[in-house]
């Protein structure tokens, strides 16, 4: 028993770490960009920060295109069928490439009118739009990124993605330099470097599936079924993931209403949470992976073995990452403002969230379970439920004077442990157990 057990930590530890330092590269690299962009002036900067949120929010929504990709290829290799798993990941590449160009097709002409949703001054506008209307057209290449990643990840190999993600945002960072100051493009310089880096990541990662695939003969050319099918298996993910979204907007929305000081911690902490996030994010990772091979190969009891494992693991990682934010609360506002009264009330905040870490590793792992299991159906409807139980409840925080504070103490309670709730009960029985592939 304990040689299985120390199995199953390596095998987690094989995919989660990999996952983690991927996770991690990337807003390391983001923040280079902004730090580019940033040496040009203010509203090049104010520009890039609307246009990356535009194209931040189109990452997120897409996520599904990974998630489910790992899903289905997991348990296709746990069934022992290789080519198959090929098959359908390669239907979901053709999917990316579909929703790329639509996201294209609107974007451009749609670019003044995303940005006007911002309300910016006329000159930030400007930036924003330039900035924009060139990486959308790096549509195609990002979403295949994703839907790649999620083929090699349910292949069990979390290394390669990794490897492409850091060389993909060293060459950004290289490109930006060069086309930003050496050939004096000013924004669009930025914005053209990262398309041209996110192609070459996507050929990259196109390259080591099409490989694969002609070693095991799976097809391909596109697939109208196939690509049908993955969309159908997509949307209960999409929903799951704007409830998500919106649970955040419902967070800016109320610190919004409390004034600058709550909205400037808010941006603080909700930056922190997301950050630690990718610990307990890179567990549900592989989470994803191993549920949906042992399903796969007919395991019952495996799956339930390796659940249990990751779930010590989650909670573990959210005591660790839990008891750091807390050590450090009181001086970690100083890296980001010298607003006393910010730092004050960010103290207090993120100790509400350090308190939360270890809730949040269950949940992220039980929705990664869940995920690779292909339950996205439920996790929909859990999560708009969740939704509508905490936006009253984060109302009434606010309404009832508990301040930024008594925002994040609702989110804590009623948002994630709502998640907690929907998905702990949800584990315990074993209708999302369907084996096979």
């Amino acid at each position: 028993m304990e040689t299985r057990i120390r199995e199953d930590d390596r095998e987690i530890l094989r995919l989660a770490v990999p996952a983690f330092l991927a996770l991690v590269a990337e807003p390391l690299f983001l923040l280079a960009d902004s730090a580019i962009v940033g040496h040009l002036g203010t509203r090049q900067l104010a520009g890039l920060g609307i246009a990356g949120a535009v194209l931040s929010t189109l990452i997120s929504v897409c996520i599904f295109l990974a998630y489910g990709t790992t899903a289905s290829v997991a348990r296709r290799i746990g069934a022992g069928d290789l080519r198959g798993a090929l098959t359908q990941g390669i239907d979901g590449v053709w999917l990316a490439i579909v929703i790329g160009l639509g996201t294209t097709a609107l974007g451009v002409p749609l670019t003044p009118w995303l940005v006007g949703l911002f309300g910016p001054g006329p000159e930030v506008a400007d930036e924003a739009a330039t900035y924009l209307r060139i990486g959308v057209l790096g549509a195609v290449p990002l979403l295949v990124v994703l839907a790649v990643t999620g083929i090699l990840r349910g292949l069990q190999d979390t290394r390669t993605p990794l490897l492409v993600a850091v060389g993909g945002n060293l060459a950004n960072v290289v490109l930006n330099l060069w086309l930003v100051y050496g050939l004096d493009l000013g924004i669009a310089g930025s914005a053209l470097g990262t398309v041209i880096a996110q192609t070459g990541s996507a050929a990259v990662l196109v390259a080591v599936v099409m490989r694969a695939a002609r070693r095991y003969d799976a097809p391909l050319r596109p697939s109208l079924e196939g690509i049908r099918g993955a969309g159908s298996a997509g949307i209960p993910l999409l929903l799951r993931t704007v409830t998500l979204r919106a649970s955040l907007l419902v967070m800016t929305y109320g610190a919004t209403t409390l004034g600058d000081t709550e909205l400037a911690t808010m941006q603080v902490a909700m930056t922190l949470w997301s950050f630690l996030a990718f610990a307990l994010d890179a567990i549900a990772i592989a989470a994803q992976a191993l549920t949906g091979r042992s399903l796969g190969a007919g395991d019952r009891d495996g799956t339930g073995r390796i659940t249990r494992r990751m779930l010590r693991w989650g909670v573990v990682s959210g005591v660790v990452t839990g008891a750091a934010l807390a050590v450090s609360s009181p001086w970690v506002g100083a890296l980001f403002t010298e607003d006393a009264a910010v730092r004050h009330l960010l103290v207090s905040v993120l100790l509400v969230a350090a308190i939360a870490q270890p809730l949040a590793g269950v949940v992220f792992v039980l929705d990664g379970v869940l995920i690779g299991a292909g339950d996205g159906r439920y996790l929909a409807w859990a999560g708009l439920l969740v939704l509508a139980a905490f936006a009253p409840t984060a109302w009434v925080a606010v309404e009832a004077g508990g301040g930024l504070v008594g925002l994040w103490v609702a989110f804590v309670v009623a948002f994630m442990g709502g998640r907690g709730v929907v998905l702990l009960r949800r584990a315990a029985g074993d209708a999302w157990m369907r084996l096979g592939a």
